[in-house]
């Protein structure tokens, strides 16, 4: 009886450290929220600085921090809300924010002068998505005839209109050090592409995978590497990589749901989420190999990869958020099923069984060779 308990604490050992290891990998930033209160982080720069948000999550209420050893809110531009969106090596965080009118704002923040208001293309909004080592920011804002365009920000604060791919619309997302724009705009069919926009070349559509209709630009790294989502065939959603030349499909390495890649790294390394159903899993491609990590086992929002190798977001703890980090070589958890779990204890339970029946018949009987049984 005793070795069947053994065996059985076995069982339960090998199948009960998964979680373990999974609640290991998850590292949360520690940033300090009240109850009610929920903290995400966005991006992550070398100094350790997190550009942040904090949530009320009965209300859904959304303030801009900077986390760096305290946290520092950052304030709105008048009106209610902000939220982070990066930060760059020096500390200057972008995102948006609401004035006094309750328009919302792409912001520029530092700690010397404060949050400042980048303006609009001629509208009433504008929205703060990326900021490069230069102090470059993109987004995108309203024009006078209430379209959505991307624009670039320079440092003196200038708005540069980005332009479309023919249509009304167009979305920056993410700027490398060397000034290269990705996001999504409109083509005049209205269908939406993922673009590459260098300066002095203007916007180049990245194209789509096979049978889909659209795609979506969400990051760029300095070797000009971009990474998204793209519609297949079958009508689901797809996470790419686009090397300069052609789009390669990581949704197709993954084999199921709906994948989006929202960032990558100087290495080349790319993270973004997994739907499948009401279900949330993280995945991490580095160096060909492509890891995926179940809901529960990895983060639940997956928002930046910085050159340290940490993948920047939140877990789902205690039903509310919690900033975390996770490193991008962590292993992924295996998670076992009930029925799995059952069957291995039948298993370990037959398998007790049948040995103590035969320690018992054959106790102390010799065997062809030098040894005897001995259990």
């Amino acid at each position: 009886m005793l070795r069947t308990t053994s065996s059985i604490v076995l069982a339960v050992f090998l199948f009960g450290t998964s979680g373990i290891c999974a609640a290991e990998k998850i590292h949360p930033l520690g940033i300090a929220v009240n109850k009610d209160e929920a903290s995400i982080a966005v991006d992550i720069n070398a100094r350790g600085q997190v550009a942040g948000i904090i949530q009320n999550v009965e209300e859904g209420t959304q303030r801009a921090i900077l986390y760096d050893r305290r946290v520092i809110e950052l304030g709105t531009l008048g009106g209610a809300e902000s939220y982070t969106k990066g930060i760059n090596a020096d500390g200057l965080v972008v995102g948006t924010a609401q004035n006094s009118r309750r328009q919302w704002r792409a912001f520029l923040y530092s700690k010397e002068r404060g949050m400042r208001d980048l303006g609009t293309l001629g509208g009433n909004s504008s929205y703060g998505a990326a900021i490069n080592t230069a102090g470059q920011v993109v987004g995108f804002a309203d024009t006078s005839d209430n379209y959505f365009h991307a624009f670039v920000a320079s440092t003196d604060g200038t708005l540069t209109d980005l332009g479309t791919l023919g249509g009304n619309i167009s979305y920056a997302s993410s700027i490398n050090n060397h000034g290269e724009i990705v996001g999504t705009a409109a083509l005049s069919d209205g269908n939406r592409r993922a673009f590459l926009y260098r300066p002095g070349s203007g916007m180049i559509n990245l194209g789509i995978l096979p049978g889909g209709r659209a795609s979506s630009a969400s990051a760029i790294n300095d070797e000009g590497i971009v990474v998204g989502a793209a519609s297949t065939a079958s009508g689901r959603w797809h996470a790419f990589m686009h090397d300069g030349s052609s789009m390669i499909d990581l949704g197709d390495m993954i084999g199921y749901g709906d994948s989006f890649a929202t960032a990558i790294n100087a290495a080349g390394h790319v993270v973004g989420t997994i739907l499948i159903g009401d279900e949330r899993r993280s995945f991490v491609y580095r160096d060909g190999k492509m890891t995926v990590h179940p809901g529960g086992h990895g983060l639940y929002l997956v928002n930046a990869i910085n050159n340290q190798e940490l993948v920047i977001g939140a877990q789902y703890q205690g039903k509310k958020f919690e900033a975390s980090t996770m490193r991008s070589n962590a292993v992924a958890t295996v998670v076992r099923s009930p029925q799995e779990f059952m069957t291995l204890i039948v298993i370990v339970l037959l398998a007790a069984t049948g040995l103590m029946i035969y320690h018992r018949r054959y106790r102390g009987i010799q065997l062809r060779g030098p040894r005897m049984l001995a259990f």
